[in-house]
């Protein structure tokens, strides 16, 4: 059971790691990391703030001390004149224990010194990272901006890329549909040339009917068109010859001789005596 509850764990650290290196952005991460320098940054000047506050909180501490100490000198002294010893004698214990604080004030003051200088050690060190951590990122930034601007070109130029991927499976996807379209078109042309399609605007006219009717149709139009070659091809109709009617001799011309005019190849004399 804990062996697989490892695993369990070592699988989702492994899919979650994933998903977080797809999400990063090195310029986002870069300038986040930026922040957080300067936010070190200031908070290494704050403390130094504070030390150095303290320092000059515990150095007005001991001015106040060294007065009070010429104080309780001089309330001793004049305590021996007026004969109380009493009196000097606590003047002096309250004096001895402000040089005692006085000393330990030397000792804070010196220690918060040292951390002062420290602090602003360290703050200079880290501004001097800062300024060149600064530089190395927005050199970082600017080769990946390049280096992300050359990949997009490169894909688009390519057609690899997600986007152009995406368009080249719309125009795959529209040919589809155009070709569907067009196939599903002249079927219904074939279909409805066939008469396998009933046509619902024809009325209560069947298949049965709608042919006869293309029959005769076609048959009236075949009689019209050779009434026309008929009349076309015999040219204009020509007057009847009267029954008994000499015909023309051969190689006439076709006109009819005038009236009382000689007949063509008789004699003169004949005609005379008959």
């Amino acid at each position: 059971m804990a062996g697989l509850l490892s695993r369990t764990a070592l699988i989702v650290k492994a899919k979650y790691s994933k998903l977080l290196n797809r999400a990063e952005n090195p310029t986002e991460t870069l300038d986040y990391s930026y922040e957080q320098m300067l936010e070190q940054l200031q908070n290494v000047k704050r403390g130094v703030a504070d030390v150095v506050t303290s320092k000059k909180r515990i150095e007005l501490q001991q001015q106040k001390l060294e007065q009070n100490v010429v104080k309780l000198e001089t309330q001793a002294r004049q305590a021996v004149a007026a004969n109380r010893e009493d009196l000097a004698r606590q003047a002096l214990e309250r004096k001895a224990l402000a040089q005692g604080q006085l000393q330990d004030m030397d000792t804070q003051v010196q220690q918060l010194g040292d951390q002062q200088e420290k602090l602003i050690a360290a703050q200079q060190q880290l501004e001097t990272r800062i300024e060149s951590f600064r530089s190395q990122k927005e050199v970082l930034k600017a080769q990946y901006s390049a280096a992300e601007a050359q990949v997009k070109v490169g894909e688009a130029a390519t057609g690899i890329g997600q986007h152009m991927n995406d368009t080249g499976l719309a125009i795959q996807r529209a040919k589809d549909k155009t070709e569907e379209m067009q196939a599903r078109a002249s079927a219904i042309d074939e279909l409805a040339s066939t008469g396998a399609l009933e046509d619902f605007t024809a009325g209560d006219q069947t298949q049965l009917d709608r042919e006869l009717a293309q029959i005769s149709s076609s048959s009236q139009v075949d009689d019209e068109l050779a009434k026309l070659k008929a009349e076309v091809g015999s040219g204009t109709p020509q007057k009847e010859i009267p029954a008994g009617d000499a015909e023309p001799a051969p190689g006439a011309t076709g006109a009819q001789p005038a009236a009382g005019a000689e007949p063509a190849g008789q004699p003169v004399e004949e005609a005379t005596e008959s």
